[in-house]
């Protein structure tokens, strides 16, 4: 079942739970996260990147829409981190139920006008739009890109940047990084500042950099208010470190012997953070 990201998340938001946006690139990562989905009967997002979507080509995402539609389970299918309006076009034609413009680098006004000539383009097609003030710091290991020093986003923005554009979901900056964090490196969300937001935003909140933080903290701010919760660092150092593992012990090189362990580790992850966020047994809301 492939829905756009408004459906998913407002039913997310009214059953107080929240959704992992998984970004994948390779026919793994997507197995493990959908046949988890599937066996969780949890509603998930697949994702992709602008440079992950370019990697793997809409030719590879033809074939996960197809996926997706066959499932029983809720999907959306994702850009993460549109940089440009033809970003957004090309996910779009390709498929996608949702796309993200991302235009927190720049100017309040500047963003505004770029995701609302993209929500105009999107609606019009169905596609869900997601747009993002404040900023999200970067670590080395990251394939989204961020900042260097993090912009938090002020509360004031919120509403008046939803009523300028349209947007249908609310990427926010509270403290988070893309990436894995450097040893000895605790990252702590600014909750109160979520809650402020929780209380006047017109729309579900998106966490970019949700990889590699306090469980405690991420299971709070689902409570709070986030609808979405992006994860990509985490399930792909999962796999890698068990590829990685299976071929120096065995020195396997055919796909299913060195594949089929990092899928089931993966899937191990990808069930753990879907508990976190609650959504394990919703899929029986968009039934």
């Amino acid at each position: 079942m492939l829905l756009n990201l408004k459906e998913m998340l407002q039913t997310a938001a009214d059953q107080h739970f929240a959704v992992g946006a998984f970004n994948c690139s390779e026919l793994s990562l997507v197995r493990a996260v959908v046949e988890e989905a599937e066996a969780a009967q949890a509603p998930a997002i697949i994702q992709a990147a602008v440079g992950e979507f370019n990697f793997a080509t809409e030719y590879f995402y033809t074939y996960v829409v197809k996926r997706l539609e066959a499932s029983s389970v809720p999907f959306v299918l994702h850009l993460d981190h549109g940089k440009t309006f033809d970003d957004c076009v090309r996910a779009v034609r390709a498929g996608f139920t949702s796309v993200m413009i991302d235009g927190s680098e720049a100017a309040f006004e500047e963003n505004a006008a770029l995701t609302s000539k993209v929500v105009e383009m999107a609606h019009a097609a169905g596609v869900s739009v997601e747009g993002e003030i404040g900023t999200i710091g970067k670590m080395s290991t990251s394939d989204e890109g961020g900042v260097d020093h993090i912009t938090y986003t002020n509360p004031e923005d919120v509403v008046r940047f939803i009523e300028a554009t349209g947007a249908d979901a609310l990427a926010i900056a509270i403290g988070t990084a893309h990436g894995i964090y450097p040893r000895g490196f605790v990252p702590h969300l600014q909750l109160d500042l979520l809650r402020e937001i929780a209380k006047i935003t017109p729309v579900p909140l998106v966490l970019h950099g949700g990889s590699d933080n306090p469980d405690d903290e991420i299971r709070q701010a689902c409570q709070i208010g986030i609808a979405k919760v992006n994860i990509s660092s985490d399930i792909k150092k999962v796999f890698f470190d068990e590829v990685q593992r299976v071929i120096t012990e065995t020195g396997a090189f055919m796909p299913p012997k060195v594949f089929n362990a990092a899928i089931g580790k993966t899937r191990t992850c990808v069930r753990t953070k879907m508990e976190l966020f609650n959504s394990v047994g919703k899929a029986k809301f968009y039934k």
